[in-house]
């Protein structure tokens, strides 16, 4: 059992770290391939187009194939096309190579979360999705640091280097994993699964508030690497050791959530940690030190490490039936949110007063989701109408 837990950490680990690796590359990559500032953010942003479009298809497919075959199939995608980025020669070449890489993370990543209660044992199903989770928090605390320390030679280099790694994890995971086939071959349409998230209201405010909370800390993150370098005139190395206390941030929230609200409960755990990123985000960029820009980021990815998983114990228990589609949508719903974010953030860096402006736009996106959140009553004393809703919707 712990080869399966190894290797979905690894897994989310290679995930991880090739979403977020493109962030402190911007500034070489728009030197690279000479493109202006405001469709920078587009390199990333095709990663998370191609991820949130096929997302909303990928899982509830997926529950009718065997989920062996739809992983290992995911991650070989996954594998050319990160391999391919590293040959890119052109800005739309390297689009077109991040669409697809996105396109086959976004048949990867939900099959670790559905094989893990297929395979694992009842009693270490929780432990094995923290050690999942934890995969994605360490790629950004070492992942992507290191995919910067790499680049320092070439800038291709963290692409082939995920690549082959992940080649290689396809050889564990084809001698490893089980079949995983369904157990029923019930034909049902792909929006039929969608209807009772539709039909629901709490379910329209949670994923627009969850859409609202990526969008203000998506917008933020597509240009830390940019900002840092303008600000700081740090070079790209230097980048990724400041990003790593990100990832730290981001692991050490993983790791205290259930802590944090089990002292404080779902709704004040939220309350207070959306209202204290609002203020971080409005007053970090007006920040001189860079010893205490850090501090903030570390706090900031510390915050967002406790509210999400809050945030998606919240949205999968609207309907225990469907919880992959679910999955599934919220995956969507996140990397619509960092596409349209990549495209803001590039728009209000150049035109209405860099990085200051990009701070504020979070802090008024996390407040709208914050409202939204309380008085859609995701998080509030309205829970008890969730199995009503649930079951109506139905």
């Amino acid at each position: 059992m712990r080869r399966y837990t190894a290797l979905f950490f690894l897994i989310m680990f290679m995930i991880g770290t090739d979403t977020f690796l493109i962030s402190p590359l911007l500034p070489t990559l728009q030197t690279q391939f000479g493109v202006s500032t405001g469709i920078a953010g587009w390199m990333l942003g095709a990663y998370t187009l191609g991820s949130a479009l096929f997302a909303l298809i990928a899982g509830p497919l997926s529950d009718g194939w065997n989920r062996r075959t739809v992983l290992l199939s995911g991650l070989l995608g996954f594998s050319v096309s990160t391999i391919l980025c590293g040959f890119a020669d052109s800005f739309w070449t390297m689009c077109l190579f991040r669409f697809l890489a996105g396109v086959s993370a976004a048949f990867t990543a939900p099959q670790v979360w559905a094989s893990i209660p297929a395979i694992m044992p009842a009693s270490r199903v929780s432990k094995t999705m923290g050690i999942a989770f934890a995969g994605l928090a360490a790629s950004q605390a070492l992942g992507v640091p290191i995919g910067s320390w790499l680049a320092v030679a070439h800038w291709s280099v963290p692409f082939w280097t995920i690549g082959i790694a992940s080649l290689l994890l396809i050889v564990v995971a084809f001698y490893s994993l089980p079949d995983m086939k369904p157990n029923t071959f019930e034909r049902t349409s792909i929006l039929h699964r969608y209807v009772p998230l539709i039909m629901s209201g709490k379910a329209r405010s949670g994923f627009l508030a969850y859409l609202l909370l990526h969008l203000g800390s998506g917008t933020a993150f597509a240009f830390i690497g940019k900002w840092m370098a303008d600000r700081f005139e740090l070079p790209i190395g230097q980048i990724g050791t400041v990003m790593m206390f990100l990832g730290f941030g981001t692991l050490l929230g993983s790791m205290i959530s259930s802590y944090v609200t089990g002292k404080l409960g779902n709704s004040n755990a939220i309350i207070v940690g959306m209202s204290m990123l609002m203020v971080l985000y409005t007053v970090m960029p007006h920040l001189t030190n860079l010893r205490f820009v850090t501090i903030i980021y570390l706090i900031i990815f510390a915050t967002l490490g406790i509210i999400f998983p809050i945030v998606m114990g919240a949205l999968t228990s609207l309907n225990a039936s469907i919880r992959g589609t679910i999955s599934s949508l919220a995956n969507s719903t996140m990397n619509s949110a960092n596409t349209l974010g990549a495209w803001i953030a590039g728009l209000l860096y150049v035109q209405f007063g860099g990085y200051s402006s990009i701070g504020i736009f979070s802090a008024v996106c996390l407040a709208l989701s914050l409202g939204t959140f309380l008085f859609g009553g995701v998080l509030g004393r309205k829970a008890e109408h969730t199995s009503q809703e649930s079951a109506s919707a139905s």
